[in-house]
């Protein structure tokens, strides 16, 4: 399976097509894989003119992306690990198109190592959410909503500001949003009295006023507007939360995914079963989540070191 640096960027446009037309994955998704390969492309440019996409040169590429080089810097594992999906994905749909054997079928990306996700105690998540409703706020209503509703619903910042007014059901007992996630895959997720309270209260008090600033007709009614009536974007949500951060004096970075790390492992702590956790994150394999068990299993391990009498 010869590839020189032409062919290459030609054959990689297709399969790009091909996930984001056929298969339907999504924009972050395809901008992911069109990095990684555009990233090896060039690699096998600089390489002689009969550059194979065989495991021998797929292990050289894993060598220069942990050097990096004068255009780049090194990457880490995870990243590493990314890209090599990406290759042998792209040479499974090469072979198939070609009809000829794949020879990366067996190829497996690095291991990464475990690491523990950074969970925000129960009082640096009341704080975070008492800052993004400080008076100094001209938000603070829309603000605390979000970060309300990214901890009580474990969702990504993507899937919260995605929201449509649609995808709220708000009854007296409770709120149960419907959260569309990775490959446009919903699920239904409840979510407490606070974050009923903030939402009932963006809603009330702020929504109208925002969406009275819109200029443009949308086909959808977007649940977060921001100052001009559109939809919140990403990069804003970002920004609410790292505000918010700053002015609670958390010293521990802090983003969305926070949040959501924060959300698995306080139901963990409080005995929530895991299955149940994975179907509230939108995890499709209970592997992903067992991640979450590492940080309780490490406060009893911590708890038991401390109180047992003869664990030291």
């Amino acid at each position: 399976m010869a590839s020189n640096q032409s062919d290459l960027l030609s054959v990689i446009g297709d399969y790009l097509t091909h996930i984001s037309v056929e298969r339907g994955l999504s924009k972050n998704t395809v901008a992911s894989y069109r990095r990684d390969l555009k990233r090896f492309a060039d690699y096998a440019g600089a390489q002689n003119a009969g550059f194979e996409l065989n495991e021998e040169n797929v292990q050289k590429f894993i060598a220069h992306l942990r050097l990096g080089s004068r255009e780049s810097v090194p990457l880490g594992e995870a990243s590493i690990a990314r890209a090599v999906v990406s290759i042998r994905n792209l040479s499974a749909f090469i072979a198939k198109e070609s009809g000829i054997a794949d020879p990366l079928k067996d190829f497996s990306p690095p291991k990464i190592p475990k690491r523990l996700p950074k969970a925000l105690s129960i009082e640096e998540v009341n704080r975070l959410i008492e800052s993004a409703g400080s008076s100094a706020n001209a938000f603070a209503p829309r603000d605390t909503a979000v970060v309300e509703l990214l901890y009580a619903s474990g969702a990504r910042i993507s899937e919260i500001i995605d929201l449509n007014l649609s995808d709220l059901d708000m009854r007296e007992e409770s709120v149960v949003i419907k959260v569309t996630g990775k490959g446009g895959k919903e699920r239904f997720v409840p979510v407490g009295s606070f974050a009923r309270a903030a939402l009932s209260t963006y809603l009330e008090s702020q929504r109208e006023s925002l969406l009275s600033k819109r200029r443009e007709n949308l086909k959808v009614d977007p649940l977060f507007l921001n100052r001009r009536g559109a939809r919140l974007s990403r990069q804003s949500a970002w920004q609410i939360i790292q505000e918010a951060a700053e002015r609670a004096e958390i010293a521990t970075e802090v983003s969305p995914h926070s949040l959501r790390h924060s959300f698995a492992t306080h139901l963990l702590d409080g005995g929530a079963d895991i299955r149940v956790v994975q179907e509230l994150l939108g995890h499709s394999s209970a592997t992903t989540t067992q991640i979450y068990t590492l940080v309780t299993i490490d406060k009893i391990r911590e708890s038991y070191s401390t109180a047992h009498p003869r664990a030291r």
